[in-house]
């Protein structure tokens, strides 16, 4: 690196540690955290390839040989089945030049086969054959290089850190929530995926709070209780736990937002109630499929969890949600709602595909209006952060772990 390189390097690292430093406590961040591009670079290096994502549920790739190749940021990612039965997570780029080894977007492959060169690598990663190299070329040392996988509860999470967060705590409160709910034997019933012109972290900080939703989300104000501050829902909440309770099941609980300074991965499970005679997240309050996992009855209530910065899901009796936000470039990123039901459930007998869907897809439209909204407002050079509601205390809690973050080397 030239000297006159480190030096900009230097004057750049500088420039982002002081807008931390004068961030404003109980506010919003300010403008160049969404419009930055340099910001954007140290978002990517320090939270989204330090922390755990959910990538996806294992349904999507049921027999040996499948798979699904999942893009994140800069990154492709193939999805496959072993023969074995395991899960790989291979990035798809061939050791010999870079090249994509896999041009499909999903199927049934024994191997991958670079359309370069002819390398090929078997769906665990492993290089099978490299025509024409010496006799002497180690074969074991150019496999294909993996992100971390653990699978809990049917769904797959993938890490890129070298050495990646301890995920005993998260695993253990996905046991106690999603377990519950039978995810583990549960499939996708159908996904969709949203185009957000805003830099990712106005996506996230939207989700997390529910200030927005009276005004912006008339339908899900309808049957969610979250619309109201916590203290005006306690009895409601604790309705909900008592009918939870009588019918056997404890699902769990815990705030764990936590700073990966400790080493671990971050998250945070609560439970909420939907109003009374709503037995689940549709149009209705009526049920949509199946019930799932323990439950005999409905119990009128929300299960949602948040996890590793990006990963986001919701539990009802009778189905699941999954929200992906993934950062794209500074200004544009994606959510992916994945929508889960038991894995016994058949489309058109047991649900019916718009009236599950109905609700997360109005409520997702809304949000991405909202959040295209205030993404445009941000660019105005008259912008300037306003204070956080007490409704917005989780969004609070996201930007001060985030800021952490992005200080750490």
């Amino acid at each position: 690196m030239l000297a006159s390189d480190l030096k900009n390097d230097t004057v750049l690292a500088d420039s982002i540690d002081r807008l931390v430093s004068a961030y404003r406590p109980g506010y919003a961040l300010e403008r160049p955290f969404y419009l930055d591009p340099a910001i954007f670079e140290r978002d990517m290096e320090r939270v989204f390839f330090r922390h755990w994502h959910c990538l996806a549920h294992e349904s999507v790739i049921p027999d040996p040989g499948d798979f699904e190749v999942f893009k994140l940021g800069s990154e492709a990612v193939i999805l496959t089945r072993g023969a074995d039965g395991g899960v790989h997570a291979l990035l798809n780029l061939c050791r010999h030049r870079g090249a994509e080894v896999c041009t499909r977007e999903k199927g049934n492959a024994k191997a991958f086969v670079c359309p370069y060169h002819a390398w090929t690598y078997g769906n665990d990663g492993a290089l099978k054959a490299a025509r024409l190299m010496p006799k002497d070329f180690d074969r074991q040392a150019h496999g294909l290089k993996k992100a971390h996988v653990r699978v809990v509860e049917g769904l797959v999470f993938i890490s890129f850190a070298k050495e990646p967060l301890d995920f005993s705590e998260v695993e253990a409160l996905l046991h106690a929530t999603c377990g519950q709910y039978g995810w583990a034997n549960a499939k996708v019933a159908h996904r969709q995926s949203y185009a957000i012109d805003a830099n990712w972290k106005l996506a996230v900080e939207n989700y997390v709070e529910c200030y927005h939703c009276g005004p912006a989300h008339p339908e899900y104000s309808e049957t969610h209780a979250l619309e109201q501050p916590l203290h005006l829902i306690e009895e409601l909440n604790a309705a909900m736990e008592a009918r939870t309770c009588a019918l056997g099941i404890e699902i769990g609980s815990g705030n764990h937002w936590q700073s990966s300074a400790g080493g671990k991965e971050t998250i945070h499970a609560f439970r909420y109630a939907l109003y009374d005679g709503v037995k689940t997240g549709s149009k209705d309050g009526q049920p949509l499929s199946t019930l799932m996992g323990r439950f005999t009855d409905f119990d009128g209530g929300v299960t949602s969890i948040h996890l590793g910065g990006t990963s986001f899901l919701v539990c009802y009796a009778d189905h699941g949600m999954i929200y992906r936000f993934i950062p794209k470039t500074v200004d544009t990123c994606e959510m992916e709602l994945i929508w889960l039901v038991d894995g016994k459930a058949e489309a058109g007998v047991d649900y019916d595909f718009e009236k599950l869907t109905w609700l997360w897809r109005v409520t997702t439209d809304e949000d991405k209006a909202i959040i295209e909204h205030t993404a445009r407002g941000v660019r105005s050079h008259f912008y300037e952060p306003g204070p956080i509601a007490p409704m917005e205390q989780n969004e609070l809690r996201y930007i001060n772990w985030y800021l952490e973050e992005i200080s750490r080397p």
